[in-house]
This record gives C-alpha cells, structure tokens and sequence, in this order.
C-alpha cells in the first residue's frame, strides 16, 4: 500500500469502526469533553483489555471526578477503585502525583499539547498524542501496537520504534486522518487484522496486504519488519 491508496482505506476504516465498540479513550470522550477523564482514562488503559479499563473508569469517576478529588482520595481505596487493570498499583501512585505536578507546572490546568502532556507523570507519547487528538481535538498520531503492527504489514511504512513510526507517519499521513487514525486502526487491529491468525477471509482491506506479498491465515507478529 501507499499513501495515494489511503482515501478509499479511510472510508473502509470509518465504516468499520462505526460498527463496532470503541476504543476506551473515544468512549469517555462519548460521554464527556473532559481532558481530566480522557487523561485518567487513557492511562489506566495502557497494557489493559478496554472493557476492563472501562468498567474501572465507571467506578472511578463515579467518586473521583477532577483533580481535587483524585489528591484528596487515599491511594489504597484508588487502588480498589482502578483493579483489576493491569499494573493498578503502579498506576494509583502515577495518578496521585498527577494533581501536584499538573499545579506545580501548568496552574492547575492539564496542558493540551504533547510536548507539555509528556512532562506529566505516567504519560508517554502516546498517551499524549491520544489525550490531544481526543481531549483537545488536536492533530496528533498515538502509535500503539496495533497501529505499529498494521501500517507495516500493509508496506506503508517500515518503521520498528514507535517513535520512529509517529515521525514517519507525521510525514508522510496527511493531516486531516492523524486524529481518527488511532481509533480506527485500534478497533480495526482487534476485531479483524489481529497479530496472529488475523481473520483475512472476512477482511475488507484484504487487496492491500496481497500487494505487498501478505499470505491469508499465514500472518504473525513477525510480519512487522
């Protein structure tokens, strides 16, 4: 695949993804603008199934709903609130730091660029990248393991780091897909493009990955090159 095959890929992955549940940090969006629960919610996700990252946001921000809340909350019971995601206890001391050091550098507002987001405790790039494009409505690419994963099997790009890939992707992607892109290809690597035995019978993208010499039921992990 290149690029000038994009448009009709997009339209395909738009349709697809309306199909389907969305990724957690587009759910919470669904049901709020607010950057304080995008934020949380994207970093209890990492390394975490979405319908369990999910169902902790529900208890959490059912107690805990802004910045306030989370300092005053104690870390033991913000722990029973965040299990079972995965490395909750890790997390919980990530997200009590959260409030002094957003204070500390940005008046209490949580900053809405990536180059600010990453100086924030617990958040990566693609934390930031995720927490712009969907707090924010900023052009941002958030590269995951799916994302890396597909746009290589496609021969879009040939990137190993993420970092390498969201550099190659801001090159080379035109601006107006880099919010959405994450979205569609997290929903897209899970239900269909999966990193082993990805169902290519039912794939509606299918003709991409035959040119680039991509066999049907014959996909691993280490098609990423």
């Amino acid at each position: 695949m290149n690029i000038k095959d994009l448009a009709p890929v997009m339209r395909i992955l738009k349709r697809e993804y309306e199909k389907k549940r969305m990724p957690v940090a587009e759910l919470v969006q669904a049901h709020t603008n607010d950057p304080f629960q995008v934020l949380v919610a994207t970093i209890l996700s990492a390394r975490t199934l979405d319908q369990t990252t999910a169902a902790a946001c529900r208890k959490l921000f059912g107690v805990v709903r802004n910045l306030e809340d989370l300092r005053r909350i104690p870390r033991l019971r913000l722990e029973r609130l965040i299990y079972p995601v995965g490395f909750y206890r890790t997390k919980s001391k990530l997200l009590k730091k959260l409030p002094g050091a957003v204070a500390a550098q940005f008046n209490g507002i949580i900053p809405a660029t990536v180059e600010d987001l990453i100086r924030l405790p617990g958040v990566g790039r693609k934390t930031a990248n995720l927490v712009a494009a969907v707090a924010f409505d900023k052009p941002a690419i958030c590269v995951d393991v799916h994302v890396r994963r597909i746009v290589n099997r496609w021969g879009l790009i040939r990137a190993r780091a993420p970092l390498q890939t969201e550099m190659v992707l801001r090159r080379r992607l035109p601006v107006k897909y880099w919010r959405v892109f994450n979205a569609y290809i997290v929903s897209f690597g899970q239900s269909v493009c999966r990193p082993v035995r990805p169902h290519c019978g039912a794939c509606p993208l299918y003709a991409p990955c035959a040119r680039v010499g991509v066999k049907p039921g014959n996909v691993s992990s280490r098609t990423v090159r």
